[in-house]
């Protein structure tokens, strides 16, 4: 059973998965699956995958043809559905059993399409997948937080190029996640008001590092970046959880999110990146602090010893540069 091991000193947990050194791909060539090659999250291929949690389809049965976008537990998870917590000390030490829900959300059936090219209908339901399973797994006791993210291309840390974005649902508040919480908390208490908000409205009147507006969402440059082009998708109106948006705001942000991902994709010749949706703890879900918002980060950079030891980040490119070249880059 994987473990959750509690860092003294910092506080950071960390999750000892020893199960996901099965992966075959640990094993192999660290190339992403070729294109043409067996891949389990292809139309064809459900009976590959463990049993799906959710499906939107047009017609047929469960863990059949016919799907339009597919859930499925991880087949190599990071952490364990079954058991309990176990909440435990080791000396000094903390530990817990490694709880959790670990999914993979399979965005299309055709092998070759990427969010950026699928129908904005498509990213729509990837957007609502994202909301119905965070729903489903705040029911579930043992858990506190879902962290969604996606992984696109090897050096971002995808292993098969289908595309597909992963969720994991943890027993504690990660610590980047509580920090921000925790920086925003700080900001309400000293200015009453939401310090996501606060950016917003600056950022609007300066313009220098706002990539992007819709009518409901905006995409800007970080004052502070930790890697070239990291942009932030975030609502305009206050919202302190994901699942908290309408279906109209989630019409509107696959829209924004697909044309940011076009621009990256010709600006950059196609970069790998990552991101991640950082949203309100389910035990605090609704809040005058806190301020969804999405994370994304193109793989330009590497981090080494610098970064590692200290906790900075080197950017050699100033975003109010980066929001430039990606505003003037025809999606």
């Amino acid at each position: 059973m994987p473990e959750l091991r509690k860092d003294p000193i910092t506080g950071r947990w960390v999750i000892i998965s020893s199960d996901r050194s099965k992966r075959p791909a640990d094993f192999q060539d660290q190339r992403v699956k070729k294109r043409g090659g067996f891949c389990p999250f292809c139309a064809g291929n459900e009976r590959t995958t463990p049993h799906e949690t959710l499906a939107y389809r047009e017609g047929g049965s469960a863990d059949g043809p016919g799907w339009r976008l597919r859930v499925v537990p991880n087949k190599f998870p990071a952490l364990q559905i079954e058991g309990d917590l176990n909440k435990q000390g080791e000396g000094m030490f903390d530990k817990m059993h490694g709880i959790g829900a670990h999914e993979v959300i399979i965005e299309s059936p055709d092998h070759n399409a990427t969010l950026a090219t699928l129908p904005e209908k498509a990213v729509v339901e990837v957007l609502w997948a994202y909301r119905d399973r965070m729903e489903d797994l705040k029911k579930d006791t043992r858990f506190q937080y879902t962290l969604i993210f996606k992984n696109e291309g090897l050096t971002a840390g995808a292993t098969l190029e289908h595309a597909h974005s992963q969720l994991i649902a943890l027993p504690i508040v990660p610590m980047q996640v509580q920090n921000e919480l925790d920086g925003c908390r700080r900001h309400y208490e000293h200015k009453e008001r939401c310090i996501f908000c606060d950016i917003i409205r600056q950022e609007v009147q300066a313009g220098t590092r706002v990539i992007l507006e819709t009518s409901r969402f905006i995409a800007l440059a970080p004052y502070a970046p930790r890697s070239p082009f990291e942009t932030w998708i975030l609502p305009k109106k206050h919202l302190s959880c994901y699942a908290c948006a309408t279906n109209e705001d989630y019409d509107d942000l696959a829209g924004l999110l697909q044309n940011i991902l076009r621009r990256i994709d010709r600006a950059l010749s196609f970069p790998p990146y990552n991101y991640v949706v950082h949203t309100s703890p389910f035990r605090e879900e609704i809040n005058d602090y806190f301020h969804w918002h999405i994370e994304l980060m193109p793989k330009l950079t590497n981090v080494a010893g610098f970064e590692w030891g200290s906790g900075f980040y080197i950017n050699p490119t100033p975003p109010e540069e980066a929001a430039r070249f990606l505003r003037e880059v025809r999606p």
